[in-house]
């Protein structure tokens, strides 16, 4: 071999390798880009917008800020009230990323109009007592003594999940109760006894262990023919769907159970 034909095979053997190295390196450069690209998308940012039933207002409050505590850079925002209203607002086109019900039937409502993403699913469930002015002054042990017309009784709307409850608790004890008022939300049937505006009020057995020394609790065996489940779904047109899907683990998570277990919610 001529030494001009060594020479030509040496450069072409270096510029191969020059080509090699150049490729591993963009190879290399191309993985790191994918995944700073990955671990960038992984953070999550932004408001998440909760529409939830009244009831749950004590533990989601408090697994909002567990949540804005894993994530920094987050927000979650509660719009707390009666199921039935909630599903009637996002229905109407109000912006939300995560709905939490208080009954299968207000999730209905939700699902039928085509604005849940996904399956709802059951993440509690929650029992009905009765809640009376502090020491029980009425002597109240039942839900027949409700009907006594000497007792001031309140209860939920009858399209709120707790008032849905509350007459078909009565339906099964083939009682007939005649309350003075018909509130819109479980929290509005409570104060009216904190504000010993109202004798007694058939809540959650939730929201009486979160009003603490201000009422005192009855336990009635009908509550077990009336307990509800409750749903929780990602909307459909949730601005912030990422962030909104690692709210909903939470809630689910062994850590949000224990949360909500610990207000008196019962396991799904």
């Amino acid at each position: 071999m001529t030494r001009t034909a060594r020479r030509t095979l040496q450069v072409t053997g270096a510029g191969t390798a020059a080509l090699l190295a150049l490729s591993a390196c963009s190879s290399s450069d191309d993985s790191s880009s994918v995944k700073s690209d990955s671990s960038a998308s992984d953070k999550l940012s932004g408001t998440v917008t909760v529409f939830a039933a009244a009831s749950l207002k004590e533990s989601f409050t408090t697994l909002g800020k567990e949540f804005e505590k894993q994530h920094p850079g987050t927000k979650v925002t509660f719009s707390f009230g009666g199921s039935d209203s909630l599903a009637a607002s996002i229905t109407g086109g109000a912006p939300a990323d995560v709905f939490a019900a208080a009954s299968p039937k207000t999730m209905k409502i939700v699902t039928d109009a085509g604005d849940a993403s996904g399956t709802p699913a059951t993440f509690v469930r929650n029992q009905l007592e009765i809640a009376t002015l502090p020491g029980n002054p009425d002597k109240i042990s039942s839900l027949k003594d409700l009907t006594k017309s000497s007792l001031k009784v309140v209860l939920c709307d009858k399209e709120v999940p707790c008032g849905t409850a509350a007459q078909k608790a009565l339906d099964a004890s083939g009682l007939k109760l005649t309350p003075v008022s018909y509130e819109q939300d479980v929290k509005s049937a409570l104060t009216k006894v904190e504000l010993k505006e109202a004798d007694a009020a058939v809540v959650y057995k939730t929201d009486v262990k979160a009003a603490g020394d201000k009422v005192e609790g009855v336990e009635f065996p009908e509550s077990a023919d009336a307990v509800n489940d409750y749903p929780i779904t990602l909307l459909k047109d949730a601005p912030n769907a990422d962030a909104s899907k690692a709210f909903i683990e939470l809630v689910q998570s062994a850590q949000g159970q224990k949360v909500l277990t610990g207000a008196g919610f019962l396991k799904p």
